[in-house]
């Protein structure tokens, strides 16, 4: 007999016989003489309609085959006569392979609260909404892929134990074989590299030594942050996207941010169609449009300077109220409600904000002409706000060294780093970009929490 995944027999262009589809119970409703089962492997947001008879093979089985219960079911594919499904199937044999208790069982069939099912992220997946989230985070990675292949980029593999900060700001995860709870006095010397070892908080150093051999890189893979910070939009885990291009100016950073956003939604459009459409209708009303801008408008370039102008213009609305909870001044950080003031009020597209004051950028960014603003950029979208952080690189070897020393990082581990402006340097530009906002965009979810497979974050380390 040939296996079919309920996708595919969905997706079928005409009936088949003596196949076998095997999935978990949904929802199971018998009927004198016969029994319906709406089964589900995962493949596809939709669920295949099962009808068998009694006297069938395994119809003694039946009662086993309860919420959440794994079955075999072999039998014909035919089409449906109810309305809202082309295909069912008439089953010959059930098998149940493995039971669920209905008493214990957390997967009922009805609503579950996101707090809820975090507490059961092992089992989240096989719910609707965690299903399709974690569909489209698939589809999203081959996008990223496909991406930066299509237009001549390497992938490389960038280390996951580090001894450089790159971000410079020490909330790293530190990584030991030695025990910390021996009350022995042991020095990193002692430890098994020799020296401070943390987890990375970004691929970026280790890309730029490859976009100076190889051109045009980008790394993809995890990425761990130490902030003690219990929000919806951060994590002790995630995942991030970080091109790097050489001969790169900050123009170029723009462009291919803004090229490879409208290239990753447009093909989670096409190819996710229906696990798009579930968070259109129940998640975010507004999804649709919102995504519409970030494909079809050119997005909106602005200095952080013209930014911050804007903003104080707006600081109050029209009832004379404060329309921000944290204040705007030339120097600051820009929050979350200003990003989207940015986006959604005043341009109504995508922004992107350039030329940062240097105190609030890292060291590695490009010092413009005037001394007080770098050469960085970022990318907002409406609804999340940042999705994109990236900058110049700084490649005039006096320049980064001056910064490196004002902000007091130890000079002797960046050796190798300043190798690249001492032997050929060149102007290189890149980004970074975190997985986990992109899904956020796309999908109309709140919480970083509920688009990450097993969520990190402090004093939380299940599954």
């Amino acid at each position: 007999m040939q296996r079919l995944r309920v996708r595919q027999a969905l997706e079928s262009e005409a009936p088949k016989e003596n196949i076998v589809v095997k999935g978990w119970v949904r929802t199971k409703r018998e009927n004198k003489g016969f029994a319906f089962i709406e089964l589900n492997d995962g493949t596809s947001l939709s669920n295949l309609q099962v009808i068998i008879d009694e006297g069938a093979q395994g119809w003694d089985e039946l009662e086993r085959a309860t919420t959440g219960a794994s079955v075999s079911i072999s039998g014909n594919l035919i089409e449906s006569p109810g309305k809202g499904q082309k295909w069912e199937v008439k089953a010959s044999e059930l098998r149940v392979i493995g039971e669920a208790d209905p008493e214990s069982f957390p997967l009922q069939k009805k609503r579950h609260s996101d707090e809820f099912l975090r507490s059961i992220a092992h089992l989240r997946p096989r719910t609707n909404k965690y299903g399709s989230i974690f569909r489209i985070r698939s589809e999203a990675a081959y996008a990223v892929h496909k991406f930066f292949h299509d237009n001549g980029f390497r992938y490389v593999h960038s280390p996951i134990l580090t001894g450089s900060d790159c971000e410079g700001a020490g909330e790293m995860f530190r990584v030991t074989t030695l025990d910390p709870y021996d009350g022995k006095k042991a020095t990193p010397e002692d430890d098994f590299f020799g020296k401070n070892t943390s987890l990375t908080v970004s691929g970026q150093l280790a890309a730029e030594i490859f976009a100076t051999s190889l051109g045009d890189v980008y790394t993809f893979g995890p990425t761990f942050r130490a902030e003690n910070s219990n929000t919806p939009r951060h994590a002790a885990e995630f995942w991030m996207i970080e091109p790097e291009m050489a001969f790169a100016d900050l123009k170029d950073d723009m462009d291919l941010g803004e090229k490879f956003l409208k290239s990753v939604v447009s093909h989670l459009r096409e190819h996710c169609a229906e696990d798009m459409e579930l968070f259109s209708k129940w998640v975010d009303k507004s999804l649709t449009a919102t995504l519409d801008t970030v494909v079809e408008k050119e997005f909106q370039r602005v200095p952080y300077t013209e930014a911050v102008e804007i903003l104080k213009k707006n600081a109050k609305t029209k009832k004379g109220k404060d329309r921000f909870e944290y204040a705007v001044e030339w120097g600051i950080d820009l929050q979350t409600e200003h990003e989207r003031f940015l986006t959604e009020d005043y341009f109504k597209c995508p922004v992107i904000v350039y030329d940062y004051p240097k105190d609030i950028k890292a060291f590695y960014m490009r010092m413009n002409e005037d001394n007080k603003t770098v050469a960085a950029m970022d990318i907002l979208v409406p609804r999340v706000g940042e999705i994109i952080g990236g900058s110049q690189r700084e490649e005039r070897m006096d320049v980064l060294t001056r910064r490196i020393q004002e902000l007091g990082l130890p000079e002797e581990e960046y050796w190798w780093y300043m190798d690249l402006r001492r032997f050929g340097s060149v102007p290189h530009s890149g980004f970074g970009m975190g997985f986990e906002r992109l899904l956020m965009m796309v999908t109309g979810v709140a919480n970083i929490r509920d688009v990450i497979p097993c969520p990190r974050t402090p004093k939380h380390l299940e599954f």
